[in-house]
C-alpha cells in the first residue's frame, strides 16, 4: 500500500514542479504550505531503521528496489532522501514526512502481526563528511549497507552517467586529470560548513569517491562495525539471491527469493570502451587504497587481481 501511496505522490510532485516554477509565487507558496504541513505532522511519523550509504554507481538503486518488495519493508517516498547531505537545513520534521505514519506502523505490526522496518538509500552519505555524525544524533540504532564496486568500473559508469546527463564535455582521460582543479576544497568547505552543499564534488571527484577506506574509516568512527553489511557489488550482480538473502538476515527479516533480479538504473553508458592504458594507470593508483581497504575489511576483494593490461 504505502509503495502505491508513494507512486502517486511522486507522479504529483513531477507534474506540478515544472508547472509551479514558471510562476514563482506560487512555487514558493507550495514550499512554505509543505513546511508548515512538516512542522505540524512529522511527529506522526517513523525514522528509518536502515540506511544504503553508498556507494554511488555500485547498485544501490536495484538493493533498495530488491528490498521494498519484501513484505516487511516499507519504503521511504523516494529512492533517495538526500537528507543528510543535501537537505539538512530542512529540518527533521521534514525528513520525518519522507517515511510512513506511526499509525501504518501499529495496524501493521499488532494487526497484522508482521515486522515494520523502514528506510532508504542516499548513496552520497557514504561521501559526505557530515552524514555519520547527524545521523548518529537522529538514529544511532540504524544498520547500513554499503555496496562496493571495483573503482575503476565506479568512476567510468560515473563519468558516463555525466556525458549521457549532459554535464561532462571532456573525455573519460581529460576529466581524471581535471578532478582536482574542478573540486579543489570543495571536500573541505563541506567540513567546515554544515550549511554547504558542494555540487562540483558529487558531480567531478570520479577518482576520490572510489577511496572506500577513508570514507568507512570516518562512519565506523561513530558507528561499531557490527552495524554495518558491506557487499562487494561485483557479488550481488553475480548472484543477487544469495547476496539479497544475506541482506535479509543482516536486517533480521525472513528469507526471499524474487521472481526476476532486475538491474534498475543500469546505463548501456560503455559504447566507448576504455583504453588498456588508462585502465594499468587507474589500477596503479587504486592499488594502494584498496590494499588499505582489504585491511580495514579484512578480506581481499580481488578487484583487478586477474587483470591483464
Amino acid at each position: 500500500m504505502q509503495t502505491q501511496i508513494n507512486k502517486v505522490t511522486q507522479g504529483m510532485r513531477l507534474y506540478l514542479r515544472p508547472r509551479l516554477r514558471k510562476h514563482p509565487y506560487f512555487h514558493q507558496l507550495s514550499i512554505n504550505v509543505h513546511r508548515k504541513y512538516c512542522i505540524l505532522t512529522g511527529f506522526l511519523h517513523v525514522l528509518p531503521n536502515f540506511y544504503i550509504i553508498g556507494a554511488a554507481k555500485c547498485g544501490t538503486s536495484s538493493l533498495y528496489e530488491y528490498l521494498i518488495y519484501h513484505p516487511d519493508v516499507q519504503p521511504a517516498v523516494t529512492k533517495e532522501v538526500h537528507f543528510f547531505d543535501h537537505y539538512f537545513e530542512r529540518g527533521l520534521n521534514w525528513y520525518k514526512v519522507c517515511f510512513p505514519l506511526k499509525l501504518h506502523k501499529f495496524f501493521v505490526q499488532n494487526l497484522g502481526k508482521k515486522n515494520f522496518i523502514t528506510g532508504e538509500s542516499s548513496p552520497r552519505y557514504i561521501d559526505h563528511p557530515n552524514s555519520p555524525k547527524r545521523i548518529k544524533k537522529i538514529t544511532p540504532k540504524a544498520k547500513f549497507i554499503v555496496l562496493l564496486r571495483n573503482p575503476i568500473d565506479r568512476a567510468y559508469s560515473h563519468y558516463n552517467m555525466n556525458v549521457r546527463q549532459g554535464i561532462e564535455p571532456l573525455s573519460f582521460e581529460e576529466a581524471i586529470e581535471q578532478q582536482t582543479k574542478r573540486t579543489k576544497n570543495e571536500f573541505k568547505k563541506m567540513e567546515e560548513d554544515e550549511n554547504y552543499y558542494s555540487k562540483p564534488y558529487f558531480s567531478y571527484s570520479y577518482l576520490e569517491r572510489g577511496i572506500y577506506f577513508s570514507k568507512l574509516e570516518r562512519w565506523l568512527k561513530y558507528f561499531p562495525k557490527e552495524q554495518f553489511c558491506i557487499i562487494k557489488s561485483e557479488d550481488m550482480f553475480k548472484d543477487p539471491n544469495t547476496i539479497f538473502n544475506q541482506i535479509l538476515k543482516f536486517l533480521k527479516l525472513s528469507p526471499l527469493k524474487l521472481n526476476i533480479y532486475k538491474q534498475y538504473r543500469k546505463g548501456d553508458y560503455f559504447k566507448i570502451k576504455m583504453t588498456d592504458e588508462t585502465k594499468k594507470r587507474l589500477y596503479e593508483f587504486y592499488k594502494p587504497y584498496n590494499q588499505r581497504l582489504y585491511e580495514l575489511l579484512e578480506k581481499d576483494l580481488e578487484w583487478g587481481k586477474n587483470e591483464t593490461f
